[in-house]
Parts: C-alpha cells; sequence; structure tokens
C-alpha cells in the first residue's frame, strides 16, 4: 500500500489568456502539470501552515508570490473540485484531539473526485510534521476490504489506540483548490474556495462565505509564501476544516481553541 499525492479532477472553464500587467489571479502564471508536481514537490512528510484571507487579500497574495511560482494545471482546468467525508469515533476522539491540542492528533477521511475515483487517507501529527498516508478506495464503504487494516496499522504506527472499525461519518466538507508550486523552497501552496460544511445525511450545513483557505506545505523552513505573508499582516490560523466545522454545526462541541475564529470569522449561514 503506497501512499501517493492526491488526483485532483477539473471543475469546468479553460483557461484565460494571459492577463498582463502583474499578476491578479492563477491564470497569471506558468503552469506545471501533476506528474512533474508530484516529483518536484510530493511533501507526504511536512509541515503546513494555514492562513484565512478574505477574497479581497488575494490580489496582494498573487503579486507577491515568487517569479518562478507555478500553478497546477490538468486538462486546461486550474481549480478542482474536491469532496471529503471524515471518519471518526462515537466519542469524536478526533476532533477532541484537535480541541484539546493534543501531541497525538489525527484525522481519516476519504476524498472523492468527480471521475469517480476515492480515496482513504490518513493524516497523523508526528511532533511538528504532519503524515499523510492514503489508499485507493475500492468500495463505498471506506473500511470494507484493507481498509480498517490499513487505518489501523497507520493510527497505531503514530501511538494512537483507536479501533478503526468502530469509525463512522461525521462531517462532510466540499471546496474548490487551486495548487501552486514554489520551486525555489520546493513547498506547495493550495487556495481552498467556496468552502462548505455538512453533517452526514444533510441535517446542516454553512458556507465559509467571502473567505478561502491558504495553507503552505513545505519542509522545516516556511516557504517564501509564508515570509510575504507575514510582511503583509497575516498569521498562522488556527483552523482544521474538520474541527472548525463540526464545531459551527455542533454547538455543544468544546470549542475554546477556535473561539476567535469562531466569532469574527464566522461564516454566513
Amino acid at each position: 500500500m503506497t501512499a501517493v499525492w492526491p488526483t485532483t479532477v477539473p471543475v469546468g472553464g479553460e483557461r484565460r489568456g494571459w492577463a498582463g500587467g502583474g499578476r491578479r489571479s492563477a491564470d497569471d502564471l506558468p503552469a506545471i502539470g501533476l506528474a512533474e508536481l508530484n516529483a518536484s514537490a510530493a511533501l507526504l512528510t511536512r509541515v503546513d501552515r494555514k492562513y484565512v484571507l478574505a477574497e479581497a487579500d488575494l490580489p496582494a497574495l498573487w503579486a507577491c508570490l515568487p517569479p518562478d511560482a507555478r500553478v497546477l494545471e490538468i486538462d486546461h482546468a486550474r481549480a478542482f473540485a474536491y469532496r471529503s467525508t471524515y471518519l471518526d469515533t462515537a466519542g469524536l476522539d478526533a476532533y477532541r484531539a484537535s480541541a484539546h491540542a493534543r501531541r497525538r492528533r489525527w484525522k481519516v477521511r476519504t476524498r472523492s473526485y468527480a471521475t469517480g475515483e476515492s480515496f482513504l487517507e490518513v493524516k497523523t501529527r508526528r511532533a511538528a510534521s504532519t503524515v499523510k498516508e492514503r489508499i485507493a478506495l475500492p468500495t463505498v464503504d471506506p473500511l470494507a476490504g484493507e481498509g480498517t487494516p490499513f487505518v489501523q496499522s497507520r493510527l497505531a504506527g503514530a501511538g494512537i489506540a483507536v479501533d478503526a472499525a468502530a469509525l463512522h461519518p461525521t462531517l462532510v466538507t466540499t471546496y474548490e483548490r487551486t495548487t501552486i508550486h514554489l520551486p525555489g523552497s520546493g513547498s506547495r501552496v493550495t487556495l481552498d474556495s467556496g468552502l462548505v460544511w455538512e453533517l452526514p445525511g444533510g441535517e446542516a450545513r454553512r458556507h465559509f462565505a467571502g473567505r478561502v483557505i491558504v495553507e503552505t506545505k513545505s519542509g522545516s523552513t516556511p516557504s517564501t509564501l509564508d515570509h510575504a505573508l507575514w510582511r503583509l499582516g497575516h498569521r498562522p490560523a488556527r483552523i482544521s476544516k474538520y474541527a472548525v466545522g463540526l464545531a459551527l454545526l455542533r454547538p455543544d462541541l468544546p470549542a475554546n481553541r477556535w473561539h476567535r475564529l469562531l466569532t469574527t470569522l464566522a461564516p454566513a449561514g
């Protein structure tokens, strides 16, 4: 079971031509293909830094990208639809580990694309790094077949004692992602927009309106974009798509860790 970087699926639209006069969007960057991106910056073990930006802040972000920045392009598309279903225990152990900033934090999720491809992923926190491992999802049930032993072995390898067979869906997220490669630092940057959180079965739904989650994925050294964002006054935010989404939809859960985010950057319903 070899971990590989997620495949992406284009969602609508041909690439627009070069706008000229400076970078204003992903269309103003040269392209990189998925195979070349994976070869240059797979980063399955990495340091993640997340920032929450208003859509109005994006022009400044595009302008401060280094000259060698390139954007992932597949079949003439530069934005890709993602759908993730998170799995947790009955007691929401993964959520609570994040809410209480425990050393051994983890996530188990499926990620699906418009082509019908789906993957089962395990993310664990080890020291200051995030380790992501995944396998193709052969059936609708993510824990059928090799799913349960895969999850169990990866969690156990990170020192996490959880019964993988008891996990069940607790949250669904959908959003659109643009991925940028920064060759100078061998890092990736992702921009997630149009984020929607939903409880399984559609019991409740929230939109993260007007906001973009920018995530840098690099080695131990901050990327050039991290430094640029710091100069612009942006600082890494305590945000987990899973934990913040569940906190919004389940106000009975402990959420002090994200209190500032939930109050000052509260998504519109």
